[in-house]
């Protein structure tokens, strides 16, 4: 089993930068690919980007250029820092981990088998 705790949500202006964090805990593979999503109001959940240490980063195009996704294996935490924010990427984040068996990239919320309790990111005009 794996834990997600995701954290650094919060109001920001337009323009603004934030940094979200997510900490995992519990039995997983440091190999395992890991990913944020997004879900706007009233919207489908969105890709917005995965890490793997076999085949990289991948971004969603609406994102690329702004958000840039990291880990620190030791801290076993999982980072995506969000500059120049929209009021269009205003969502509830969610972390998501591949788990034991899946160590490629994806940017499809199929292939991930645990998931946080998501923080809420603002972004005002």
């Amino acid at each position: 089993q794996l834990q997600l705790v995701e954290s650094g949500g919060g109001l920001v202006q337009a323009g603004g930068s934030l940094r979200l964090s997510c900490a995992a805990s519990g039995r997983a593979s440091s190999r395992s690919a890991m990913g944020w999503f997004r879900q706007a109001p009233g919207k489908d959940s969105e890709f917005v980007a995965t890490i793997s240490s076999i085949d990289g980063t991948r971004y969603a195009e609406s994102v690329k250029g702004r958000f840039t996704i990291s880990r620190d294996g030791a801290k076993n935490t999982l980072y995506l820092q969000m500059n120049s924010l929209k009021p269009e990427d205003t969502a509830v984040y969610y972390c998501a981990a591949r788990g034991s068996v899946g160590f490629y990239a994806s940017d499809s919320r199929n292939d991930y088998a645990y998931w946080g309790q998501g923080t809420q990111v603002t972004v005002s005009s």
